[in-house]
Order: C-alpha cells, then sequence, then structure tokens
C-alpha cells in the first residue's frame, strides 16, 4: 500500500534533475512526509523549508494582504494563494496547495536543468493520490 513518502519518492523519480518531495501541513507548519536524493538535506533543513513554505501560503504578511482585499472587497478572503513557483540560482520549486486539503501543500523542488512544464505537469498529476492519504 502506498503512503505519503512513496508517493513523493515516485515524484522524485518522474522528473528529470528531481531533487526532493515533500507534503507540509500549512495549519501547524509540520513536515507530514519527505523524499530526497540530497545528503546534506538535514531534518533540521527540512523543517525549516517546510516553515518558510507555510510563511509563504499562510504568513502574517499574506493574511494581512488578504484581510485588506476583503475590506476592500466585501467579501471574504482566506487561503487565496493555491501555486506558487520559486526559483534559486541553483534550483526550482514547485509548491500547490492539494484541492480537497487546503492544509496541506504538495512541494517538488528541483535542479535548474529540469524542465518547468514537466515540474508542474508532475507536480499536478501526483495531487490526487497525495490528497486521498492527506490527513
Amino acid at each position: 500500500m502506498a503512503d505519503l513518502n512513496s508517493s513523493c519518492a515516485e515524484l522524485v523519480g518522474n522528473v528529470n534533475d528531481a531533487l526532493g518531495a515533500a507534503v507540509v501541513d500549512l495549519s501547524s507548519g509540520l513536515l507530514l512526509a519527505a523524499h530526497h536524493t540530497v545528503p546534506y538535506f538535514t531534518q533540521s533543513y527540512l523543517d525549516a523549508v517546510a516553515a518558510a513554505a507555510v510563511d509563504m501560503f499562510r504568513g502574517k504578511t499574506i493574511t494581512t494582504v488578504e484581510q485588506l482585499l476583503a475590506n476592500q472587497r466585501g467579501t471574504a478572503v482566506q487561503n487565496s494563494i493555491k501555486e506558487v513557483q520559486m526559483s534559486t540560482e541553483h534550483t526550482y520549486h514547485f509548491m500547490s496547495v492539494i484541492p480537497g486539503k487546503e492544509n496541506c501543500l504538495l512541494v517538488l523542488i528541483t535542479g535548474r536543468k529540469a524542465n518547468l512544464g514537466m515540474g508542474w505537469s508532475s507536480l499536478r498529476t501526483a495531487l490526487p493520490n497525495v490528497a486521498s492519504m492527506c490527513p
């Protein structure tokens, strides 16, 4: 039977130059699952990256902007960010809130040789499978 860790491993295996994948709980910042091929990705590093991802989707600045939008529009605006792509000098990060599991985030990290379309396609293809295993 598949679990979240093996789903992360499968995602990494499906993308050329993939370095790692993880599932993050956006309400607590906890890492629910992870798989990576990088020896220096320690548990402390992975926990810090998970916390940073939570800030990008649910952080104080984001909630402040959502509150401003809600006030301007006269309607509730909450948890409005669904996907983020981020680049560093050597990596791409693909992040998506898992549909139907709004407090879970799927993250794929690749090297810069990865095809952006393949990264997004693989991440989005994995979402339904991962959703079925998320709390």
